[in-house]
């Protein structure tokens, strides 16, 4: 190579790496939304006032915010096998490829060939005999000195033969280059390839929403479970109860102390406990149809819960100090802003296309008319062609792509205003409901121990004779229901914990 060619070929790159460094972004400057929640979450009332030490929910794994270990083998088995969790991996996979892809623009795309060309020259030739001139005989007299003269004529012919000949022709050549490339002088394809790159990071995002949230419906699909389970056990206890209260009755109408209205009465109770259990066993199965499809396999028989019981299956932490800043942490309001900036850089790229496009060509090889001489002094080819397009006419095209472009981020700004305020809204109802649930169920726990006393008593008052029996019966409906309604507040409790938890976007570890 030439050292001319060499400072030349230097002296292009140097410019080509200025011209793209030195080019300008036409996107918006971005600023987050502001003011579309207040600065803090609501506080009083009903909201529970945390120790100031109390732990940050948002920062606890999930295996150590669990404390049943046969629910944590059930949440491990669903994130290993949800199938919505492995579409959300698979969209996280697809828009890494498509960043790659978008981002692969912004740099030339370099290529090498090499070509042999043969081919066969046909080419005519012609020889031949020249004629023989004529010539003549001179005369002449005299002595010692004299002259003569002499003329004379001829004809000649001549003959010719033409033949064919033929030669091959090779021609050999390799070619280093970059073809076609865009100089990104406006910033369009760093614009393109950064949107993409929000919609990579938005991907994750989802992808972490949905781990969270699957986290939290398998706990509460297991907390459902096993609290149907606990009311179909009360709702067999009672049964048995509702039927001695009948069998007594019918006994006494038959010897006539007892009227029928009693034994329908008795009836009417042993007939609602019957039914209760029938429904209870079906959610039980429906329950766990439910957390089956949540695992995404058949949870082991080994892993399903008993009753409800009154234990804690998880922390039972009230978070402090909380702000809604915190919310910035929440996956979905982090895919929210991720998929803003991305429409923020879209009005950059739409701008850019507004100017002209400027494109880059070069071409470095060798050529020969042998393959031996390929690489040899003096073989050297090179070429540089830049190129400029600039539509004149598009009818409206280009403004058009730029007006949806800025309508899209608006359309964004929106969405991301929106999800923060559904945040801020479920992450206030659950700080509502932690803060006033344990009252709930101080209450409704006091109230069936009450009831069951009142339906022993009104039982004895009514073998001693001092009450009828359509007094026990209401006191035996009573704690029936009180015990369901205890049910269904430490379930409420259960939940409302699982809840925080994902409101607050927990860990996920």
């Amino acid at each position: 190579m030439s050292l001319s060619m060499t400072i030349t070929i230097r002296t292009a790159a140097v410019l080509l790496a200025s011209v793209a460094l030195a080019g300008c972004n036409l996107a918006p400057n971005y600023s987050r939304p502001q003011g579309a929640i207040p600065v803090a979450l609501p506080q009083g009332g009903p909201y529970p006032v945390a120790p100031t030490d109390a732990p940050d929910v948002s920062k606890i794994g999930w295996k150590t915010f669990f404390t049943d270990p046969k629910l944590r083998d059930v949440i491990a088995l669903g994130l290993e096998n949800n199938r919505d969790l492995r579409l959300a991996a698979a969209n996280v996979l697809q828009a890494r490829a498509q960043y790659k892809v978008q981002r692969a623009d912004q740099l030339p795309t370099v290529s090498a060939n090499g070509s042999a060309y043969y081919a066969n020259a046909l080419g005519a030739a012609t020889s031949g005999a020249g004629g023989i001139g004529g010539g003549g005989i001179g005369t002449g007299t005299g002595t010692g000195t004299g002259t003569g003269t002499g003329t004379g004529t001829g004809t000649g012919t001549s003959t010719g033969v033409t033949t064919t000949t033929s030669s091959n022709l090779e021609f050999y050549s390799a070619n280093v280059g970059i073809s076609s490339f865009e100089l990104d002088l406006w910033g369009r394809l760093r614009n393109l390839s950064q949107a993409a790159l929000q919609q990579y990071f938005a991907t994750e995002e989802a992808q972490r929403s949905t781990r969270i949230s699957l986290i939290s419906e398998i706990a509460s699909a297991y907390l459902t479970l096993a609290s149907d389970q606990e009311l179909l056990a009360v709702s067999e206890e009672t049964l048995k109860s509702f039927d001695q209260s009948l069998q007594l009755t019918r006994a006494q109408f038959r010897i006539g102390t007892q009227s029928e209205l009693v034994v329908r009465q008795a009836e009417t109770n042993y007939e609602a406990a019957v039914n209760d259990i029938a429904t209870r066993r079906a959610l039980i199965a429906q329950d766990r149809n439910a957390l089956d499809l949540l695992v995404g396999t058949t949870t082991p028989a080994a892993l399903l819960p008993g009753t409800l019981g009154t234990g804690d299956r998880t922390l039972s932490v009230i978070p402090g100090n909380v702000e809604s800043t915190v919310l910035l942490r929440r996956p979905d309001v982090l895919q929210a802003e991720h998929q803003l900036i991305a429409q923020n850089a879209n009005i950059g790229a739409a701008r850019a296309a507004m100017f002209p496009t400027i494109s880059l060509t070069t071409s470095f090889g060798t050529v020969s008319s042998a393959l031996t001489g390929l690489f040899g002094n003096n073989s050297q080819s090179w070429s540089i062609a830049p190129g400029a397009t600039f539509p004149i006419f598009d009818f409206g095209r280009r403004k058009g792509n730029l007006e949806l472009a800025r309508a899209q981020q608006l359309g964004a700004v929106a969405t991301y205003e929106k999800t923060l305020q559904t945040a801020f809204r479920e992450v206030a109802d659950a700080l509502a409901t932690r803060g006033t649930i344990d009252a709930q169920l101080g209450s409704r726990t006091r109230r069936a121990e009450a009831a069951l006393v009142g339906a022993r008593l009104s039982d004895a008052r009514y073998r001693a004779g001092v009450d009828s029996f359509l007094t026990t019966l209401d006191a035996q409906r009573t704690s029936y229901s009180a015990r369901q309604d205890l049910v269904t507040t430490r379930l409420a409790r259960a939940t409302n914990l699982v809840t925080v938890y994902r409101v607050l976007g927990g860990g996920l570890n």
